[in-house]
């Protein structure tokens, strides 16, 4: 038991020690070198790679009023001086309205340069210290300044005799230079403003670990009852506990075994999260190339548990790990594990990788790490428990043709959640395929076939013979039933709430308002007359809000002419917490009514992969290099996280007329009563400032 216990202790620490790496957050790191210009003259340089979404500021800040800017320090020396002051490459610029001045910052990498000219023909030990202040989108730090050394070799030809005016004991770089009165803005929009990164955390807020952990260990749990693995079961228990000279070792064996099961698939989703970085899968989640990828192998994965073939790992593989497994011992138990994650590949490969789809589309930046240990530890848990427990194995089901049922039905859900990764390619580029109607139509068959098929309906080719319905097969044949009858009236245009941000928009439909339904008869009289030189741009959507879409000229013009603040709404097509804002908030009447009489809505989609009108192409520099802007998406992308310094979707901006933010941004947050707070509060600070 002493071993257990130092086993269990090792794994926790490792969890640990990865949690703590991944919030001990140094986004820059430092490569000081120097080069010789002549026999007295160096330039020092401080050469700094910040990590992606990171940013750390100028050395040259018009004002301390601001963010504090990158400094570099001397410690006095009477054996050199500084040629000029410090030079930097060329930084993104822009006006920051919360400190209501210049601003400059660099991404990506940033490199210091100071020259300097040695005054003695001795080796000499160039000390001091640097320090900047980093941020990302929610938060800033301010590491300690850190010390630095420079050794240089020193030149007879270098003596200089004149005396010196120190009388500090460190010589301070002047980083006071004010930046050029030039037009600093983004190149490609009229916005002048910028909410610095006093915003609201919610904003970026990821999916909670246990979440993601939850998710995975459903999905892991759900692996156990597939053909490839549950017979597994009972014979690797009885392993364990028959080829053990005492039952408390078989259960310690066991539990080392369900130990190394957790060990390879954790290491599965370090390894992941070390080839593409953190917080890279939420990245993927949003691009029609990633969505593209997924779409097809859900289908591949489909086909596959439908019983068309099976999808396994090469047989020369499997065998070497099997007979590693016959070393016995600590190494043998792990290789018998092994050999369980590569043997019922064909069955757990897919539930990984709709464990890991949760991880994407998470926003946590150890989502892939969680989701693997939650997979994992679903599916040898069992293992684990049936050592302790013997007896229980009389109690589970004897494998059989229900294990194809399983497998079956498992195909047809990678069937349906294929379609929402199909749907947000489709929504991206509006290419109007995949409506609303088309998407409900295939969902009502595929969960019409699913029941049809748990009641015996029908066979697949790996089907036994069912000479009765179980319970279990009752109750999920009428969960099935139940889908297929909600979503039936969606092709009336029925809002379908409970699968709210799976579906496309009511607006992505060849029916928008329901079949025979004007677009004030879903919401009417919720909002006053508009002027008619604007109705052209404006749109109402399914709840009878006005709104625009991706026009915001218009939209701003519009609120100044009725006197109204600004509701920017950064969206996106395949943003599910979007959608769940949209049908379970803006629906409310106090809200929509807010929405049409006290504020401008805009929606700007920055996932909108059509084209620009070419004379509306712009170069900006964006992500560290100049980018040409081509797509609407794109454009208020752009916007978003260079003036709101936010990527995350929705967010919410409500600004005056002056574009002037009125309030913190507001990410997806759910209630209904604190958004119509916020909007109340943002309301009144503008009438406030009209009032000044």
């Amino acid at each position: 038991m002493k071993y257990l216990l130092k086993t269990y202790l090792l794994l926790l620490l490792s969890f640990i020690a990865f949690n703590i790496q991944a919030q001990n957050e140094q986004p820059v790191k430092w490569k000081l070198s120097s080069s010789k210009i002549s026999d007295c003259e160096y330039e020092l340089q401080f050469a700094g790679t910040i990590e992606k979404h990171w940013h750390i500021y100028s050395l040259n800040l018009p004002s301390d009023d601001g963010p504090l800017p990158s400094k570099i320090s001397f410690t006095k020396n009477k054996n050199f001086e500084l040629i000029g002051k410090p030079t930097e490459g060329t930084p993104i610029k822009f006006y920051d309205t919360i400190f209501k001045m210049n601003v400059a910052y660099f991404e990506n990498s940033v490199l210091f340069k100071q020259k300097i000219r040695l005054k003695d023909k001795n080796d000499i030990v160039i000390k001091g210290t640097y320090e900047y202040q980093a941020c990302v989108d929610d938060k800033c730090i301010f590491p300690p300044a850190t010390p630095f050394e420079f050794q240089l070799k020193g030149s007879k030809n270098c003596i200089d005799n004149s005396t010196t005016n120190i009388n500090d004991s460190v010589v301070a770089v002047d980083t006071s230079d004010v930046l050029a009165k030039a037009d600093t803005t983004p190149s490609n929009t009229s916005i002048i403003n910028n909410t610095g990164s006093d915003n609201d955390d919610s904003a970026i807020a990821g999916k909670a670990w246990w979440l993601i952990f939850l998710s995975g260990f459903i999905w892991g749990f759900a692996a156990l009852f597939t053909p490839c693995v549950f017979p597994l079961i009972p014979m690797n228990v009885s392993f364990f506990l028959k080829s053990s000279k005492t039952a408390s070792q078989g259960k310690i064996n066991a539990l080392i075994y369900m130990l190394s099961i957790v060990i390879i698939f954790v290491a599965l989703g370090l390894t992941i999260s070390a080839i593409w970085g953190a917080g890279a899968l939420n990245s993927f989640a949003t691009s029609a190339g990633f969505n593209s990828v997924i779409f097809i192998l859900l289908i591949i994965f489909a086909i596959s548990f439908l019983g068309a073939f099976e999808i396994t790992l090469p047989s020369g593989l499997v065998n070497k790990i099997d007979k590693q497994s016959d070393r016995g011992g600590l190494v043998g138990i792990f290789f018998m594990a092994l050999t369980l994650v590569v043997v019922s590949f064909s069955c757990t490969g897919p539930m990984v990788g709709n464990a890991l789809l949760a991880a994407s589309t998470s926003g946590s930046e150890t989502g892939a790490f969680w989701a693997m240990f939650g997979f994992s530890s679903g599916l040898a848990i069992p293992f684990g428990l049936f050592a302790f427990f013997p007896s229980m194995l009389n109690s589970i089901p004897k494998s059989g043709g229900w294990l194809n049922t399983v497998k079956v039905v498992l195909g047809f859900l990678e069937l349906a959640l294929a379609l929402k990764f199909a749907s947000n390619v489709d929504l991206v580029y509006q290419l109007g395929i995949l409506t609303r109607e088309v998407f409900i139509t295939l969902w009502i068959v595929i969960f019409g076939l699913m029941s049809v098929y748990l009641i015996g309906g029908f066979k697949t080719a790996h089907d036994s013979g069912t000479p009765h319905l179980s319970v279990t097969r009752i109750f999920i044949a009428i969960l099935s039933f139940s889908v297929t009858v909600y979503i039936l009236p969606g092709l009336w245009g029925a809002p379908l709430k409970l699968f709210s941000g799976i579906l496309p928009p009511l607006e992505y439909s060849e029916s928008p308002h329901g079949f025979g339904a004007s677009s004030t008869e879903s919401n009417p009289t919720l909002f006053k007359s508009v002027d008619p030189e604007f109705d052209e741009y404006m749109d109402i959507n399914k709840n009878g809000i006005v709104h625009f879409t991706n026009d915001y000229e218009h939209a701003l013009a519009y609120a100044k002419k009725m006197g109204k603040p600004l509701l920017i709404d950064f969206t996106g097509h395949a943003c599910a917490n979007c959608r769940k804002t949209e049908d379970y908030i803006w629906i409310n009447h106090e809200v929509t009514k807010r929405l049409n009489n006290d504020v401008v809505l805009v929606s700007l989609y920055v996932d909108d992969k059509r084209a620009l009108n070419p004379k509306d192409f712009k170069k900006v520099f964006w992500w560290g290099k100049e980018r040409e802007i081509t797509t609407i998406g794109d454009k208020f992308k752009y916007l978003e996280e260079t003036l709101y310094k936010q990527s995350s979707q929705p967010l919410y901006v409500l600004i005056d007329n002056n574009e002037q933010v009125l309030i913190h941004p507001r990410g997806y947050k759910s209630g209904i009563q604190e958004y119509t707070n916020w909007l109340d509060e943002g309301i009144l600070e503008f009438k406030n400032r009209k009032a000044e």
